[in-house]
């Protein structure tokens, strides 16, 4: 982890529980680096964890918590908002020139709607969850796709339909809402090939990313 993101997580940490008076004459200075900028490279997921460590440990302990491989948790998000904390689905246009509402609630890493984002904090007991917090965002789409395994028997490494399930909800792909949909079904064919490249990618690199601090400096 370098210097720089390493201050930002002390930083996050320390206006949350200090002091209102603290909270009052730094957090607008700390406003933008508590919501992590897009990675570099969003296609290669050795680089993003790279550059990101406690990604790299959040999306561990998620895989870890769900049992959902963390190539198919990286996709779904790749997929949702290329990694983009604050994305939103684009407004819809009046007139073919005016900005009209968007067409749903769906905010952040995951794109998770506000009533599917109540009920995970919830039912996960992560009560304080934000949807622009990488951490959150990961373990709230491995939640997902546990669930999805449980009530439509989907493996945990089928991310295509996973992602359907995502997508439709449990009771839509169930009834199959999803078969007259051809965007669906090639977005959901690209999360099945994001998360077997993203599979391959980690599987060089996790040895090394598995290395503590010490590690790291001497071997």
């Amino acid at each position: 982890m370098d210097a720089t993101t390493n201050f930002t997580q002390h930083f996050c940490i320390a206006v949350l529980r200090r002091p209102s008076k603290l909270l009052l004459t730094l957090s607008l200075l700390g406003l933008v680096s508590c919501t992590a900028s897009q990675p570099r490279d969003t296609a290669n997921v050795c680089s993003i964890f790279e550059d990101r460590r406690s990604w790299y440990k959040a999306a561990k302990a998620s895989a870890d918590r769900w049992n959902i491989p963390i190539a198919v948790n990286m996709a779904f998000i790749y997929q949702e908002s290329s990694f983009r904390a604050r994305a939103k689905p684009e407004r819809s246009r009046i007139l073919w020139i005016l900005p009209g509402p968007r067409p749903s609630t769906a905010y952040g890493y995951a794109q998770a709607l506000d009533s599917t984002w109540s009920e995970y904090e919830q039912r996960s007991g992560n009560s304080r969850a934000s949807r622009a917090n990488f951490a959150d965002a990961i373990d709230f789409v491995a939640w997902y796709n546990a669930n999805s395994r449980r009530i439509s028997s989907i493996p945990g490494n089928d991310a295509r339909n996973l992602y359907l399930a995502y997508h439709e909800g449990n009771g839509g792909y169930q009834r199959g809402t999803y078969r007259e949909k051809r965007w669906l079904l090639d977005a959901a064919a690209n999360v099945q090939a994001n998360a077997d490249r993203f599979a391959v990618q980690l599987n060089s690199c996790q040895r090394e990313l598995d290395k503590n601090w010490f590690q790291r400096l001497f071997f």
